[in-house]
């Protein structure tokens, strides 16, 4: 009896082991750092991170920006974004200038499409299927797409191919950020942020 029971006992604890393995291997996570620069001086950084776990993949990106042209500029970017497999199935992002609130805007699946909801209260919905949004273009060279997801704005942007592996995207006030890419990996981008232009180049690691 006693041999039987040591052997059950065996067997459970190579269950457990085998199955927290399993989950640790599934995991994995890729962080990538940025500095914004603005007429050749850093005023800023990015941290973006993708943490893929079986068919769940989380996107985190903080920006933080501080400059003075008249004034002195601090803006905060945070993103948090998930995808189910390949398609989005929910994202938040929270501006902030100069600690002020800018832009709050939460996307969700639905049995219909996408729940969008902007600065807690104007709705919205997205009737289209979300393969792609902002957030990707730090991980992943949009070949072979035309438009994006805006997190922030809740609606869809172009994406031009300009051929070298650089693409130009428009949003929906017609300004345009270009973005370069190498090995399959963003190198570089000029971003029209409306308060002001500037780069992001990707740190050597």
């Amino acid at each position: 009896m006693n041999q039987i029971k040591t052997m059950v006992l065996l067997l459970l604890c190579l269950t457990i082991n085998n199955t927290i393995a399993s989950q640790t291997n599934s995991t994995s996570e890729e962080t990538l750092y940025f500095d914004i620069v603005y007429n050749n001086k850093t005023i800023g950084s990015l941290k973006a991170t993708k943490t893929s776990n079986d068919s769940l993949t989380y996107y985190q990106s903080s920006t933080t920006i501080e400059t003075r042209i008249i004034k002195k500029i601090n803006v905060n970017h945070e993103y948090n974004v998930t995808f189910n497999g390949n398609m989005l199935k929910t994202s938040n992002v929270d501006i902030t200038i100069n600690d002020k609130p800018h832009a709050k805007t939460f996307t969700k699946k639905s049995e219909t499409g996408y729940q969008v909801l902007k600065n807690e209260k104007d709705k919205e919905t997205v009737k289209d299927p979300i393969y792609y949004a902002t957030v990707l273009l730090y991980f992943t060279e949009p070949k072979h797409v035309d438009r994006c997801y805006s997190e922030q704005t809740g609606n869809f942007n172009t994406i031009i191919a300009l051929g070298n592996h650089a693409y130009k995207k428009v949003n929906s006030k017609e300004r345009e950020n270009n973005y370069y890419y190498k090995n399959g990996l963003l190198k570089r981008a000029s971003i029209d942020g409306g308060l002001i232009k500037f780069d992001i180049i990707a740190r050597n690691k």
